[in-house]
């Protein structure tokens, strides 16, 4: 495995959040999407200027964070998941495998329109997790 991450998220607050943790830890917000960046189709226009994707740099820290999906409610305790980048397609499938075991799969494993092979699971003790893989440059097509 490369690293594991937190990934946060917002109910439409995301920016001011992260702007917040950069102020808090002296870092750097190193990218930051919003859904109208993105070619998702369905996506109100009050919540085009919404974060879909953003990650905060400070030391050895990293946060990654959004806001929901406009459709979606958050809860206190939906609001994180734990991301992990991947080596390989083989690792990605295997670890994804046993944690979706007894739990519940919100995304497949499939290749995504930002570059990464990427999925979402919720294991059988309730963590949210999100796995990518990145392809070497040499690997892609």
């Amino acid at each position: 495995m490369k690293n594991l991450n937190i990934y946060l998220t917002f109910d439409g607050n995301c920016r001011e959040a992260i702007e917040y943790y950069r102020d808090c830890f002296q870092g750097e917000i190193v990218s930051l999407q919003t859904f109208k960046d993105n070619p998702m189709p369905g996506i109100p226009d009050h919540w085009q200027d919404k974060v879909m994707h953003c990650e905060l740099k400070a030391e050895d820290i990293v946060l990654m964070a959004s806001d929901n999906m406009p459709d979606s409610k958050l809860n206190q305790g939906n609001n994180y998941s734990l991301s992990i980048d991947l080596n390989s397609a083989e690792e990605q499938d295997s670890i994804f495998k046993q944690l979706a075991e007894g739990g519940k799969i919100s995304m497949e494993l499939q290749e995504t329109f930002w570059g990464s092979r990427f999925g979402m699971l919720t294991d059988k003790f309730g963590v949210h997790w999100m796995l990518s893989y990145d392809k070497p440059q040499d690997e892609e097509e």
